[in-house]
């Protein structure tokens, strides 16, 4: 006889776990609760079966998984919040009875909490850590954004614009910026580091207050974790670039609302007078001092006199470990059994010699001026990032390379309509001459196109052409640049014939009737049933079709029926061996590709009307 299951104890029951219960458990606030699961990556779960799970009960309420809550149990931060409940009491007790040192006593030694080992366990992996960036960028940029408030601090608000400022300056240096898009949300930018594509949301520098039900507890508890987690990734990017972190900040250009130029890249092998120096270690063995570089000259003459004693000779060591050696070819062997199998291996030099598809100094030959009503932030990082040379004027903050007056710009980026101006002079029109004036959309097509577009569509004053997004759409969405249908157009271009004489406008008028009736004949005939095909064929002599042409198209709409039963009854039958969950995704997933369907097909439509009303207009036009 097995062994009795009790009610209550079993299965989903003993699985599940309620919030109410989970809080009560842990022994914790609800508040701290909720920052525990943010910050170790727990959430909600949704049994099979909730009256199961919580025991009968049918009263909605959040579950989660037993063994979650018992993980955090024993969890660093939960101890480090119990304490600092603890100093609170303290703290509130010390100050209403006026014991002012005790108070500050307990002010020095507020226990504080780490997030390392949170990053450490769920990110085991650098590229796990910066593949789950995007999300932590896009907050940062948000905070960065925000005035200072009592219900966020100043100082989160200076270390968000901080490493704002140092993914930028990455991205720059690295040259590893691919897409950008100006929405109406901000600015959505695509980089590629470590061949992991990485998106994220920069808002426009607008003035931003923070609604009143928005609860800033949540997003701070995230902003936290997500502070700790760009510390680790931008300390790792800087290292492998050979660059010193954090990059030190220039006061004085900081000061001049210099932005990311405030911000100094210095290379990290060379030192630097503001770098400390590293203090030697020396230990003291059996009363004489040993370095590190003594315990080095220890093992290489230890592993020498082992080579020698296994009858390898020194100069043969010296072969092997030289790094300058140059690169042996490889040379391919033919197989003897089958010569003609044999292909081309490819080399790390091979590799290196094939041609980049990817143009990231774009901007190298171009210098550019910022017009003062463009956003500098957003256009000094795209040329920057593209290889191009930027200024700006001094009312859009300091630290510009150079002033309006450099004959080495090329463009200038300028978003106001053309004003004539009388009293231009010579040479104030020579200079004009030279630069092309372009609207700041230019810069950001340049780089979806991966090439040099023409400025003579986006100069001042003109009406700009579409700016797409460049990011994957769905397979088969509406494209606006693609052509319409061909059946469309042939549509559009026989109206237009039949505009120009009335003779043939009635020509075409009966023919259309004659086919419309002809192909309502053939529907109905479809059936199969005498009786329509009866009517079917005396309502296609009445229209005067051609009766070879009525036999065409009736065998085409049998096939089509007959496809399309077959079709719908195979679809049939796959529904029925699906399972109530599969058939329901299925569904939903055939809904939501008719539904795309008939959007792009509604688009086209519109287009299709649009541009015949444009050739209308400039048909009259001309006429007139």
């Amino acid at each position: 006889m097995g062994r009795l299951r009790q009610k209550g104890k079993a299965g989903a029951a003993k699985a599940y776990i309620t919030r109410s219960q989970a809080t009560k458990k842990l022994q914790c606030s609800l508040a701290d609760f909720r920052r525990l699961c943010i910050l170790k990556g727990i959430f909600p779960r949704e049994p099979n079966n909730r009256k199961k799970a919580n025991k009968g009960s049918s009263a909605p309420t959040s579950f989660y998984y037993a063994k979650d809550i018992a993980y955090l149990a024993h969890e660093p931060v939960l101890k480090k919040l119990r304490e600092h409940k603890a100093f609170a009491k303290k703290l509130s007790r010390a100050l209403g009875r006026g014991e002012w040192s005790s108070a500050k006593s307990l002010e020095e030694n507020k226990p504080a909490y780490k997030l390392d080992h949170i990053i450490k366990e769920r990110y085991p992996t650098f590229i796990d850590a910066l593949r789950d960036i995007d999300d932590a960028l896009c907050m940062i940029f948000l905070f960065a954004s925000l005035p200072s408030n009592p219900r966020v601090p100043t100082s989160l608000i200076e270390n968000c614009s901080r490493l704002a400022a140092e993914w930028q300056l990455y991205i720059m240096r690295s040259s590893s910026l691919r897409k950008a898009f100006l929405s109406i949300k901000g600015v959505y930018y695509q980089a590629e580091v470590m061949d992991q594509v990485i998106t994220w949301l920069v808002p426009y520098q607008f003035t931003q207050n923070i609604p009143s039900d928005v609860d800033v507890r949540v997003m701070l508890t995230f902003l936290e974790l997500y502070q700790t987690l760009l510390g680790f990734v931008f300390f790792k990017l800087y290292t492998d670039a050979g660059l010193v972190y954090p990059p030190p900040l220039d006061l004085k250009k900081d000061e001049g609302a210099a932005g990311v130029g405030a911000f100094v890249l210095q290379d990290a092998t060379v030192p630097t007078n503001h770098a400390p120096t590293k203090s030697k270690k020396v230990v003291e063995v059996e009363g004489r001092q040993v370095s590190g570089k003594d315990v080095y000259q220890t093992i290489k003459s230890l592993a020498n006199t082992s080579s020698e004693t296994n009858g390898v000779s020194q100069d043969t060591m010296t072969l092997e470990t030289n790094p300058t050696e140059v690169e042996e070819d490889f040379v391919l062997q033919t197989s003897k059994s089958d010569p003609q199998s044999a292909a081309p291996l490819a080399t790390l030099k091979s590799l290196e010699s094939l041609p980049q598809t990817l143009n990231t100094s774009l901007f190298a030959p171009y210098t550019f001026f910022l017009s003062r009503e463009s956003s500098r932030p957003i256009f000094e990082f795209l040329v920057r990032s593209f290889g191009g040379r930027i200024g700006w004027s001094p009312t859009s903050g300091g630290g510009s390379p150079f002033d309006e007056s450099d004959p080495s710009i090329t463009h200038v980026i300028i978003d106001r309509p053309t004003v004539e101006n009388p009293n231009e002079t010579s040479e104030e029109r020579e200079k004009r001459s030279r630069r092309k004036y372009v609207q700041p959309q230019w810069v950001v097509d340049c780089i979806n196109a991966g090439k040099i577009l023409l400025e003579d569509h986006y100069t001042q004053g003109k009406t700009l052409p579409p700016h797409l997004s460049p990011f994957g759409e769905y397979e088969g969405a509406y494209d606006p640049i693609a052509p319409v249908s061909g059946e469309q157009d042939d549509m559009s271009v026989d109206e237009d014939e039949e505009s120009e004489s009335q003779d043939e406008d009635a020509t075409m008028d009966e023919s259309e009737s004659a086919d419309a009736a002809a192909l309502k004949a053939v529907a109905v005939a479809a059936t199969d049933e005498s009786a329509d095909l009866r009517a079917a064929e005396l309502a296609a002599e009445a229209a005067g079709v051609d009766p070879a042409l009525f036999e065409k198209e009736l065998k085409k709409s049998r096939k089509k029926v007959k496809s399309d039963t077959v079709g719908s009854t195979e679809q049939d039958m796959n529904k029925m061996m699906m399972s109530n969950r599969q058939r329901k995704l299925y569904e939903k997933m055939k809904y939501s590709q008719n539904k795309r369907a008939m959007e792009r097909s509604n688009l086209e439509a519109k287009r299709t009307n649009i541009e015949k009303q444009a050739r209308k207009k400039a048909k009259a036009a001309h006429q007139d």
